[in-house]
């Protein structure tokens, strides 16, 4: 947050354009929406009774309640601290009345809570000129900080424990911004008044549609989906499928340089989502722009999973994927051995394949870039507040129930309440309240583009490496081998992102301390997405560097380097040495391996 100021109000200084409305206009559209929830009403309740009795233990699938009432308990033997929080609130609250008493009366006033750094909620500039919607704006961050302090600061929690009230609460006090409804939103407020509730009409019918959409689950578009198309405007890289099986497609791109380096570089992707968010447009693809660094590369695209594909491990995606995709980079090259990038949960189960190969003496691989990707979770962000036995528990049920696998609109949602302001408010805002449609937006298509999880694998993977840390600590066992990530001896590069809610830089560091070669690591700007897609030709962010050894994140921030722009040139700089001679071009299919379809490919079109 930016210090308290003092400030003197300008008489002439807007105060917001709130214009007058066609009063009949506005009758006119207020009875439809009134029409318009009636429908609402009337099918939720029609769905509800066509419904089936919730089942005895579903109603909090999360245990949210229980831990609540944990939270409860040990407030109500901590009197003291009750009395002290709400002396706090009530300080707070009356500072805050008497600086709007004095800029009423037009006397020098302090701003008691200023805007949150990058918060976009209260952009407008009525939440700031206006007296009564500012009034507003801090009475609510005043109250929001109140309730999240508070709730940190109980004592005797456990610590998981701790960490999900905090989160939940958190989504509670996004939920109640002025920010969400009709009235205390200035810009919302205006727009109504200027249609004549016209907003509010098209907003109702944007929500009908996204129910529907959502077979009665409402399913907030993110972006404009009919301006996009896999294999038309996103996944564009020419080159063609030359391997498959039941989980994965192998894409080997076309070049688009002459020569290339002799080692091939092939990318193991999250499976939670698809490959083509490293290939949307030509000018943010990472895929093309690698190509025409020079690279042979090659890609995993994975199969969306249904039913017949349930009982697939985290095993399977080991041998199926990881080490049959880099069979088939060797005899599609003719070259014995690659450099490897694996983004997210793709280089978890690339780290575990390299310490795989450790163990079995396979030095195929020769180096191995992570992006945003974590091997030791004891500090893996928010994602586990979900990872207690009562949720896994709740979670496999419910997975068992639908066929065996996670939908993807489950996980769209599970990582859209991380940055809940920014991903599914802010959506809110602009459909619902603002009767918008939502933007054009690759990254969000790709979002919504979400795949399911096969039950067998999803649950290995949350219990052994999110709930018990058995990969970092030497415990998980894949295919027979035990897994000891300290067998790692060849160079890594780990990229992290500074804002990364997913992967945290502080969770992606540790590996620094767990592989055993020479390591690089480096913190890019943004989140777990802008933070990688970030091209050179967009001239954004910024990336840090330092070489010099550090026990902690804290420590190596505080002797790094910061220089603007992307990143991606300062790793094309540490692979490079390490990929060999250059060579002639390689045209896929026309190597050991023959082409199978264009790329991108079949798997990456499944919903």
């Amino acid at each position: 947050m930016s210090d308290p100021k003092t400030a003197k109000p300008d008489p002439k200084a807007p105060t917001g354009d709130f214009p007058l409305p066609d009063l009949g206009a506005l009758a006119r559209n207020l009875v439809e929406v009134g029409k318009k929830s009636q429908k609402l009403i009337a099918d939720y309740l029609k769905r509800r009774d066509n419904k089936s009795p919730v089942p005895q233990g579903s109603a909090d699938p999360m245990h949210i309640g229980t831990a609540f009432i944990d939270l409860t308990s040990h407030l109500i033997h901590d009197p003291k601290r009750i009395v002290e929080a709400q002396a706090a609130l009530w300080a707070g609250h009356l500072k805050l009345w008497q600086n709007a008493a004095r800029r009423l009366m037009g006397e020098d006033y302090e701003t008691v809570v200023p805007n949150p750094t990058g918060d976009k909620r209260f952009k407008d500039s009525s939440w700031q000129e206006n007296q009564v919607f500012d009034f507003i704006k801090q009475s609510y961050l005043l109250t929001a900080n109140w309730l999240q302090d508070t709730v940190s600061g109980v004592q005797g929690l456990d610590e998981k424990e701790k960490k999900k009230i905090a989160f939940f609460t958190k989504q509670f006090a996004d939920a109640m911004s002025p920010s969400n409804f009709v009235l205390t939103n200035p810009e919302v407020l205006k727009e109504t008044l200027r249609t004549n509730g016209e907003n509010l009409v098209r907003g109702l019918t944007h929500v009908i549609e996204d129910l529907e959409r959502g077979k009665g689950t409402l399913a907030i578009r993110q972006v404009d989906e009919s301006k996009f198309s896999v294999g038309g405007n996103l996944a564009t890289s020419p080159g063609k499928v030359v391997y498959q099986n039941d989980l994965m497609q192998l894409l080997q791109f076309s070049p688009s340089t002459d020569e290339v380096y002799e080692r091939p570089l092939l990318i193991i992707p999250p499976w939670i989502n698809k490959f083509y968010i490293l290939d949307l447009k030509p000018e943010n693809s990472f895929i093309r722009w690698a190509v025409a660094q020079g690279y042979t590369v090659f890609v995993v695209s994975w199969v969306n999973p249904d039913a017949h594909l349930s009982k697939k491990r985290f095993d399977d995606y080991l041998t199926e994927g990881y080490y049959e995709a880099i069979d088939a980079v060797q005899k599609a090259t003719g070259v014995k051995d690659l450099n490897l990038i694996g983004y997210c949960i793709g280089g978890t189960l690339s780290a575990a394949g390299l310490a795989h190969m450790a163990a079995k003496k396979d030095t195929r691989v020769k180096s191995a870039t992570f992006f945003t990707s974590q091997v030791d979770f004891t500090e893996a962000g928010d994602l586990s507040v979900f990872v207690d036995d009562d949720q896994l528990k709740s979670m496999e049920d419910q997975m068992k129930k639908k066929g065996g696998y996670l939908d993807g609109a489950s996980m769209a949602t599970t990582f859209n309440m991380l940055r809940s302001n920014d991903l599914i408010w802010s959506f809110v805002v602009n459909n619902y309240l603002m009767g918008r449609d939502p933007l054009a937006f690759d990254i969000l298509f790709w979002n919504q583009d979400a795949t399911r999880m096969p039950v067998a694998m999803h649950m290995q993977y949350l219990r052994e490496c999110y709930r018990d840390n058995l990969l970092a600590q030497g415990k998980m066992k894949l295919d027979g081998v035990k897994i000891d990530l300290t067998k790692i001896k060849i160079p890594v590069f780990l990229q992290s992102s500074k804002e990364d809610h997913i992967a945290p830089a502080k969770s992606v560091f540790k590996a620094m301390k767990i592989f055993s070669g020479q390591n690089t690591f480096m913190m890019a700007g943004s989140g777990h997405i802008a933070g990688v897609v970030n091209p050179p030709s967009a001239k954004k962010y910024q990336f840090w560097t330092n070489d010099k050894p550090a026990e902690t994140l804290d420590e190596w921030r505080a002797g790094a380097t910061e220089t603007p722009g992307s990143w991606w040139h300062y790793w094309d700089q540490w692979l490079a040495p390490q990929s060999g001679k250059k060579v002639p071009a390689r045209v896929p299919g026309e190597g050991g391996l023959k082409a199978i379809e264009d790329a991108p490919g079949s798997y990456v079109k499944m919903k």
